[in-house]
């Protein structure tokens, strides 16, 4: 195989591989084309290279200079970093965030929460050290805990509203079949109150205090439609109580 430059009648040179090994000349590739002499001298490298490849021959002298130039380009690009980000988890995150309209209550902290729980579900003191690593966000961990009595008490209605709404328009307008799933939390104390208690523990802590969390999905268990906390040792016809309460107030 070699390379040939041939002319056109346009006074244009086409650079291409051709074959002789038959005994005859076959035409294997066209590299390009240019009245350029600068690119046809760059086609034919190209094509030699091209050649090499194909015969499993290798310039080491060639390569080395490649790998030095790549060397290089990468130096370059890292001397110019001045931070990374490994976000991608949180750029699809935000997308569904958003799809869902939880954005239009327009609190950064509650998006940076949610999509950092999806993503790494950790304590509250790692979740700053995570959104600092990959949000590059300064939140102080008091401001976390502070902002968990606010959602409870600000906008847990709101964003089930929202919830509600979106389940509604992907299951067409209605929300016809419910289910419901309960377990327990336990606290580390031994002080009981109007909600805490001791009684049955799914993790098995029964001489802890414990409240009963419970949540209730639409069919295929698509978003969260509500979810209530309550006693442990509420009754099954008292819990089916709530919940029916609960499934009339979706409508």
């Amino acid at each position: 195989m070699f390379v040939r430059k041939k002319p056109n009648k346009s006074g244009i040179i086409s650079v291409q591989i051709i074959d002789k090994s038959s005994g005859r000349y076959k035409m294997l590739k066209t590299i390009g084309s240019s009245s350029d002499p600068n690119t046809i001298d760059k086609l034919v490298k190209e094509g030699k290279r091209w050649i090499e490849a194909q015969n499993g021959q290798i310039d080491i002298f060639t390569e080395h200079t490649k790998i030095t130039e790549e060397e290089e380009v990468v130096k370059y690009l890292l001397s110019n970093v001045d931070n990374i980000l490994i976000n991608g988890s949180r750029i699809i995150l935000e997308k569904i965030y958003k799809e869902i309209d939880f954005d239009v209550i327009n609190d950064d902290i509650l998006k940076y929460l949610v999509i950092s729980r999806l993503s790494q579900p950790m304590s509250k003191s790692a979740t700053v050290d995570y959104l600092k690593a990959h949000f590059d966000e300064d939140i102080h961990y008091q401001k976390i805990y502070r902002y968990m009595d606010q959602l409870d008490t600000e906008k847990q209605k709101e964003l089930q509203k929202i919830s509600v709404e979106h389940t509604r328009k992907i299951l067409g307008g209605a929300i016809g079949l419910v289910f419901y799933d309960v377990t327990t939390l336990y606290f580390e104390s031994d002080h009981a109150d109007s909600l805490r208690e001791k009684g049955f523990s799914k993790d098995g802590k029964h001489s802890h205090v414990q409240v009963v969390l419970g949540l209730l999905v639409s069919s295929g268990a698509i978003p969260y439609l509500t979810l209530f906390l309550t006693a442990v040792n509420l009754k099954d016809a008292r819990c089916f109580q709530l919940l029916k309460t609960l499934y009339n107030s979706l409508s």
